[in-house]
């Protein structure tokens, strides 16, 4: 979602850095691997941050018609976030991209352990009763191509700017969403 289908806008370096995690080190990690109290607050921090940001969204270009165009397709659509369920249907919203979703196919942290862990696109599999290889997972960083690559599905590598950092994790890249279409 973040990133993916809507312009990046977290700043993970200072986020790391307001919650006292070391550099470079994945976020949602440090915090489980805190002290029971010290993690409750720091994901009450993490919360407060992401809901700031997520309110503040907005869509990448050709998301809206590229979504619309999937979805009259028959496309199942879903979203598998690092971020909770609630910021990311507040990150929806904000960028106009809710219409394309359902509380169901919004699998967050709540729901299930975060990306790379391929468990949020099983859920979507199973509930769409789906193939997995007929499922691409699109995403902009290096999470979301392990859990395609971990859930055995294409994984399709998004980057506007052209950077396509892990060519070995990518079956696809595409500089922009209306590439999915073709």
């Amino acid at each position: 979602m973040d990133g993916t289908l809507t312009m990046a806008a977290h700043n993970f370096d200072d986020i790391r850095e307001t919650l006292n995690i070391e550099a470079g080190t994945p976020i949602l990690e440090a915090i489980a691997a805190m002290p029971p109290d010290k993690a409750q607050d720091t994901r009450h921090q993490l919360h407060a941050i992401e809901m700031d940001i997520a309110h503040q969204s907005t869509p990448q270009p050709d998301a809206v018609a590229t979504l619309t165009t999937l979805q009259q397709r028959g496309v199942s659509l879903g979203i598998l976030t690092r971020n909770a369920e609630d910021i990311a249907a507040a990150t929806l919203a904000a960028a106009g991209l809710s219409q394309f979703f359902t509380a169901d196919t919004i699998i967050g942290r709540d729901s299930c352990a975060p990306k790379p862990d391929p468990a949020g696109i099983t859920q979507l599999i199973n509930y769409w009763q789906a193939n997995p290889t007929e499922t691409v997972m699109v995403g902009d960083y290096v999470f979301d191509l392990d859990a395609g690559r971990n859930a055995s599905v294409t994984t399709v590598h998004f980057s506007p700017e052209g950077e396509f950092l892990w060519p070995e994790k990518t079956d696809i890249a595409i500089r922009s969403l209306s590439e999915l279409l073709t």
